[in-house]
């Protein structure tokens, strides 16, 4: 596998994860018990900053790869 092909299957994993992680937060709203709701909604916010520390990362990969061909 190329460095590529790993940074897009990599991004596209993140994509998946983040709509999924979408639906977290409105559902454990339901979920009746404060305490629980709170926990998840902290860990599902939690999550969606290490996507977007994954996310930086690549981009930064990919600007550097773009910088050596000039």
């Amino acid at each position: 596998m190329t460095r590529d092909e790993a940074t897009n299957k990599i991004e596209e994993a993140c994509k998946v994860i983040a709509l999924e992680m979408m639906k977290v937060t409105p559902a454990a709203r339901h979920l009746d018990d404060e305490e629980t709701t709170a926990d998840v909604v902290k860990a599902a916010y939690q999550l969606t900053i290490e996507l977007e520390v994954i996310k930086k990362k690549l981009i930064k990969l990919k600007g550097r790869d773009d910088s050596a061909e000039l």
